[in-house]
């Protein structure tokens, strides 16, 4: 058992980290402050790169690479801000993977070569006004007609909504209670009777666009058909290897936190010496750093144990649950350390404070990848409807 890069990851690591301290935080800048996504020069630059699609088949344009090559990209790129890696995320831990993994070929050839090139971006579409947590109470439906289903419904928290090319909805597609009647469809933007509410403004993730969808008799190709009612489960699978996507993002902006904040204390002078030699900081420190590294751990074993397929919901429950929690505790204590200067949006930990706190409700509570990993323990899902 290796816990060490090779050499090729080493170099791909310094290769992204010099490329994102060099060209992004202007970037990043223009996405907090005008609440705008990446404009579309910069994620054709990523393409270029072989940033997009990373850990995809090289059939569909992918890079080819694994599970932990994405994993490296996107967190030196996070480290800058959670915008500025979104649609690295979208691309190699987003909607993309139920396409590449479970759509039929035709589809995947025709989608997933335009997302890795930087031509198209996929969004996904869960939650609704009552289905959050509780996935499996959606209402959101369509029916066969001819060639085409026809859709209904609302869909709610949707990062991409409004801004993404394509869709991938899950919604009923039979009269089968819960996950049994589930399966996914691909919306194209745009479609007659497809419409979006307001942009949506939320305490972090400036730059990640989110709104809601509304379905009004949306006619949806027969061949857009993703997996098929029943097809819950699949779905949820590409969804284990989304978590570590969610991980990843809470590690990055932690370990960026962490950095400023170490940095901080090293120069910073009270008492006339330095605040690093002060026993408090160094707890803190000290605490922070372990909390980085056991996440980091987490998070490779669930990408690496995944190289043959997905992740089990176990390892990718575990991993982003602490990373979620980690990423909270360390940009607090970065802003402890840092005083007003923590607290000052002249500098950056305030926002990675905001947006590490989202990526705890995003991608499924905290709570509820607790209540998956105890499923996992005894081997059984429990049902909280009892």
């Amino acid at each position: 058992m290796d816990f060490t890069l090779s050499d090729e990851q080493k170099a791909l690591q310094e290769t992204v980290a010099k490329f994102a301290g060099a060209e992004l935080p202007e970037v990043a800048a223009f996405c907090e402050e005008q609440h705008e996504p990446v404009p579309p020069d910069v994620v054709k630059s990523y393409a270029e790169m072989g940033f997009l699609g990373l850990n995809l088949p090289e059939r569909y344009g992918g890079g080819g690479q694994s599970h932990l090559d994405a994993v490296i990209v996107l967190e030196e790129l996070a480290k800058i801000s959670a915008a500025v890696a979104f649609p690295v995320f979208e691309s190699c831990f987003g909607p993309i993977l139920a396409i590449a993994h479970f759509a039929p070929e035709t589809l995947r050839q025709r989608i997933v070569p335009k997302v890795c090139s930087g031509e198209s971006i996929v969004a996904v579409a869960m939650s609704e006004p009552d289905a959050g947590s509780a996935l499996t109470d959606l209402k959101t439906h369509a029916v066969l007609d001819g060639d085409h289903y026809v859709l209904n419904g609302t869909k709610r928290w949707c990062s991409g909504g409004g801004h993404s090319d394509n869709y991938v909805v899950y919604c009923k597609l039979s009269d089968e209670p819960g996950a049994k009647g589930i399966g996914a469809l691909l919306v194209s933007k745009p479609s007659e009777g497809f419409t979006f509410g307001k942009k949506e403004y939320l305490l972090g993730f400036r730059g990640i666009p989110s709104a809601d969808m509304f379905f009004d008799n949306v006619r949806v190709p027969a061949d857009h058909l993703i997996v098929p009612a029943g097809g819950f489960r699949q779905l949820m699978e590409a969804f284990d290897l989304e978590r570590c996507g969610n991980t990843t993002m809470s590690l990055a902006i932690a370990q960026s936190a962490f950095d400023e904040a170490l940095a901080y204390v090293q120069e910073r002078h009270q008492f006339s010496k330095p605040l690093v030699d002060f026993q408090a900081v160094q707890m803190s420190l000290a605490e922070m750093k372990m909390k980085l590294d056991a996440a980091r751990l987490l998070l490779y074993r669930a990408v690496v144990n995944a190289e043959a397929g997905l992740p089990s919901v176990a390892d990718s429950s575990i991993a982003k649950c602490f990373a979620n929690e980690a990423v909270r505790e360390v940009t607090g204590k970065a802003m402890q350390i840092m005083g007003g200067y923590g607290y000052s949006t002249a500098y950056p930990i305030e926002q990675k404070m905001r947006d590490g706190w989202g990526w705890g409700i995003a991608g499924g509570s905290i709570d509820i990848q607790k209540t998956n990993i105890a499923a996992a323990l005894v081997g059984r899902r429990f049902s909280q409807r009892n």
